[in-house]
């Protein structure tokens, strides 16, 4: 009995702590990730986003392995997603998907979690555009000042959908 009510406790908090998607936090992250995603990743405006990484950038993927500092990770973006002129990469956030999940010290905001499913489309030179695979994202911002920076990334469950 004391594990079921520890099961329901865990999950109502897991439930209650996400932010409103009404909120400040909310709308500046889903910004931030329209920055990295609609802008860098489908129209490769490295500028648009370059700001937001944290130099101790960690990213991890599922499929991709790790990339350990923002010169790598950049490095990476100019050689791989953008730097094809034969392939292009889109991504699409699943509406609905974006939680945000604020981290406190003492009572005082210093992070969030936000995590989402977004899938993928593939479009080789001169074909249709194709579906690409479906994956889930975790990503942890720490507030450094008056700037959200993005330290550690997880992109992981890359999976093929019809």
């Amino acid at each position: 009995m004391r594990k079921v009510i520890f099961c329901i406790v865990f999950i109502s908090i897991g439930v209650n702590a996400q932010v409103s998607r009404d909120s400040e936090l909310f709308k500046i992250l889903k910004h931030n990730d329209s920055l990295l995603f609609d802008r860098g990743f489908n129209n490769c405006e490295l500028e648009a986003f370059i700001h937001l990484l944290s130099e101790d950038l960690e990213f991890y993927h599922d499929q991709g392995g790790v990339t350990t500092t923002k010169d790598q990770f950049v490095e990476q973006y100019k050689k791989g997603i953008c730097g094809n002129p034969n392939y292009r990469s889109r991504r699409e956030l699943i509406p609905g998907s974006l939680e945000v999940f604020p981290m406190y010290n003492n009572g005082k905001l210093y992070g969030a979690l936000q995590k989402g499913i977004h899938r993928f489309f593939e479009k080789p030179k001169d074909k249709p555009e194709i579906p690409g695979s479906t994956a889930r994202f975790t990503h942890l911002w720490i507030l450094d000042g008056e700037q959200w920076m993005l330290t550690r990334v997880l992109s992981y469950d890359h999976e093929m959908k019809p």
